[in-house]
């Protein structure tokens, strides 16, 4: 059957469904920390104790480990059911309806402790919140991403698409990063006086704009319009098994396990860098991060014309490289000849390059992969591919927020925030590891 050319307006719905699963996914990441644990100076009151679990991991880190691994091993579940479904209005888009509002509910519910003060009911609550949090995400975010490969034909349509998804997705990230901002203004003009009253009222506000942007691919895109996919006839295992016989593949995962470890130290360690490194306020970190993701805008165009002239790989490897370096910028915050506030930005326009191409490029590489191993297997597994992705991907996250968790131990507070600083050193050899194993990567370049 004869499909439709996926439209412009419908490519915008599409970009939709980013923006409100990047505004909770980066909400839990920028603020779980720092809303549970934060710094001495913040205002906030502390609601998980600041134990050590056989002398090493603290109770903050533990949680968040054990919320991703769950999702992670419920990832290739939902892969597999959306590959195998042969539900009349499609294969995704079905799974995507019913993920919403249990996303919704549960992001709510993950920061609303039970105890006013440290406590271990909060812990506990907290692991089991985040669980059912990121069960519902991936019930959505699985199948959503599996449609990319799905509603695009070419290599330039896939990089085109995923482009509009990374633009959404960086909106998600503006909106998580401003938090603080949006928390100042009902401080303001509501008069709360309570500084995690305002934030828990801002979150809420955001789960209900968060769902309505997850809403619309769903009531706008007409699935079986635009694809003409098939459902795979591989049971669970098989389909994991010769996911993963892809030697491409392997490489693109590893690099992208290292990138996201990294990104998710810097994105939960952000608010403490401007807090406690740069004696900053920590509205600021909305406005940063705003300036950030604007001015990577400007380089979507080049990457995109790039990518067709020299290809993906190098242009990934590059960004590599560079973060690699302002990770190591990270460790010296505060302490460059530079007033705080231009330390501030020469760091994060620095890092919009990076941001913008492995923000477009490795969406569409591996919707690249999916495809080819579509068309020499015969089986439509994209929803797979994305699944073993975005384990790793939460593999990923989930041990940069520990890891940033437990290196807070050693220091989170001004005057002791060595800490802090050790996380731009693990974020350099992370970023230098992803670039050694891309390096690996054989692209294959096609019109």
């Amino acid at each position: 059957m004869s499909v439709k050319k996926f439209p412009f307006n419908k490519q915008l719905a599409y970009t939709c469904g980013m923006i409100g699963w990047s505004m909770m996914t980066n909400t839990i990441i920028v603020m779980l920390p720092y809303f549970y644990l934060p710094p001495s100076n913040s205002g906030l009151i502390q609601y998980v104790p600041q134990l050590l679990l056989f002398g090493v991991f603290n109770i903050l880190s533990i949680i968040a480990a054990s919320g991703r691994f769950v999702d992670a091993l419920f990832d290739p579940f939902i892969a597999s059911q959306s590959d195998k479904s042969t539900n009349k209005s499609g294969r995704r888009i079905p799974f995507m309806k019913w993920a919403i509002l249990p996303a919704m509910l549960f992001f709510c519910l993950t920061f609303c402790p039970l105890v006013n003060g440290p406590s271990m009911y909060n812990a506990t609550w907290l692991a089991v919140s985040t669980i059912f949090f990121f069960m519902g995400a991936t019930t959505y975010i699985i199948p959503y991403n599996a449609l990319l490969p799905e509603l695009t034909d070419t290599a330039a349509e896939k990089v085109r698409l995923a482009s509009f998804q990374q633009v959404g997705f960086i909106i998600g990230i503006i909106f998580s990063a401003c938090i603080n901002n949006f928390a100042d203004l009902l401080q303001k003009f509501v008069h709360i006086t309570e500084r995690d009253t305002a934030l828990q009222y801002t979150i809420w506000a955001m789960s209900i704009i968060a769902g309505i942007c997850m809403l619309i691919p769903v009531l706008f895109i007409n699935e079986k319009k635009y694809s003409d996919s098939k459902p795979s006839r591989l049971k669970l295992l098989p389909a994991i098994k010769k996911t993963f016989s892809n030697d491409n593949f392997k490489y693109y995962l590893v690099s992208d396990f290292s990138y996201y470890m990294a990104l998710s130290i810097i994105s939960s360690g952000l608010l403490y860098f401007v807090k406690v490194l740069l004696h900053l306020p920590e509205s600021r970190g909305g406005e940063l991060m705003g300036a950030m993701v604007l001015f990577s805008l400007v380089f979507y165009p080049l990457i995109n014309y790039l990518s067709k002239k020299i290809g993906k790989k190098p242009i990934v490897l590059f960004s590599f490289a560079l973060l690699s370096l302002i990770f190591i910028a990270i460790f010296f915050l505060g302490k460059f000849p530079f007033p705080p506030i231009v330390q501030a930005y020469m760091l994060v326009l620095s890092a919009s390059i990076p941001l913008a191409s492995l923000g477009i490029l490795p969406n569409a590489i591996l919707a690249e992969i999916a495809q080819r191993d579509a068309d020499q297997t015969g089986e439509n597994r994209e929803g797979m591919f994305f699944a073993v992705k975005y384990l790793f991907v939460k593999l990923g996250q989930t041990l940069g927020i520990a890891l940033f968790a437990f290196l807070t131990v050693y220091g989170k507070d001004p005057g002791h925030d060595f800490g802090l600083r050790l996380n731009g050193i693990c974020g350099c050899v992370l970023c230098v590891m992803a670039f050694v194993v891309f390096s690996r990567f054989k692209e294959l370049r096609r019109g």
